[in-house]
């Protein structure tokens, strides 16, 4: 089990240091999502590729040290798993205990179970379980893996349907792992993502949301900023749009403005996400270090003006963005 090196203090102090990383350096807002690093198959474009033909979980926990080492050394300082996302709690867990890096936050979901089988062509490749047993099962798990490095528990994906939000028993639980000393936070996702948040952030339990928020998704932005108002840290995930907003698969005014930041397609989008006010930290899904590396010049560039009147145009209605990403392949 993972020892800390710096333990976290408490949900308090671990939801002010995520919205105080902006003071860490321009490159410490971008944390480190391992959805790409932890199994075999995924939706992002060019997954594959950037895993290689070895996709053992030996080779494949290689190549999450080697670029989680990139991450630190960069200024990386939050890295965020789940369950679901295959061994990426291994990895990392195996990571932190070899490293035993300072300064790094590290958070993790529940609430879906993998059921892939280190396949890639597994359907459905994961399952939601938003059930008391589901949550009790998966936070021993998770800290069997992350020791006391896990410092923020969240639900992953909760919408309306799924009900875990008016689910009592969750909620009394949560509270309990918050008030033993785990933050508390909610992911969530498809065209309901609104509502959800601003119906988590009433309930008061939450100290950080995490949602989609990109270039073509933009729906949840007025509450994510209500929730930033209210205390709430805001993480940014799926922020290229599973590489739609990458060089693998941008829209060509994406990239011909790219090109005149000289910059690359991906890195200008994720400078996007930076200058929303509300936002405290953007997550990376790179899967090898030049993709992150990519990333990352995301913290040396401005966002103008000029840009999001330019860029305003690929925003899509929720419903089609929706559609479309269940539409894509795992590979």
């Amino acid at each position: 089990m993972p020892r800390a090196a710096t333990p976290p203090t408490g949900p308090e102090t671990v939801r002010t240091r995520l919205r105080g990383l902006r003071g860490e350096g321009p490159v410490a807002p971008i944390g480190l999502g391992l959805a790409a690093l932890g199994r075999p198959g995924y939706i992002n474009l060019g997954h594959g590729d950037d895993l290689g033909a070895d996709r053992s979980p030996e080779a494949m926990e290689r190549g999450a040290h080697t670029v989680l080492d990139a991450a630190l050394a960069h200024g990386v300082r939050y890295l965020d798993a789940a369950r679901s996302y295959g061994r990426a709690e291994d990895f990392l867990g195996s990571w932190l205990a070899a490293r035993a890096p300072e300064g790094v936050l590290v958070g993790s979901k529940w609430g879906y179970v993998y059921t892939a089988g280190w396949r890639v062509d597994a359907d459905p490749p994961e399952v939601k379980h938003h059930d008391l047993a589901t949550l009790g099962r998966q936070v021993g798990e998770s800290r069997e893996r992350l020791g006391d490095r896990l410092a923020l528990l969240q639900i992953h994906s909760a919408t309306p349907e799924s009900g875990v939000l008016e689910d009592a028993a969750v909620l009394d639980a949560l509270a309990r792992l918050r008030a033993g000393g785990l933050a508390i936070g909610v992911t969530t996702s498809g065209t309901s993502q609104a509502e959800t948040i601003d119906r988590a952030v009433g309930l008061g339990l939450f100290d950080t949301v995490q949602a989609t928020w990109n270039l073509h998704e933009r729906a949840a932005g007025p509450a994510l900023e209500r929730a930033h108002a209210a205390g709430v840290a805001v993480i940014v995930k799926e922020a290229l749009a599973n590489g739609r907003l990458s060089p693998r698969g941008a829209d060509p005014r994406l990239s011909a403005a790219a090109r005149e930041a000289g910059a690359s397609e991906d890195a200008l989008a994720l400078a996007g996400v930076l200058a929303r006010p509300w936002v405290d930290v953007v997550l990376s899904g790179a899967a090898s270090i030049p993709t992150l590396e990519s990333n990352l010049g995301a913290g040396a560039l401005a966002w103008t003006d000029e840009l999001e009147r330019r860029l305003e145009p690929l925003r899509e209605e929720p419903q089609d963005y929706w559609s479309h990403r269940s539409r894509l392949p795992w590979i």
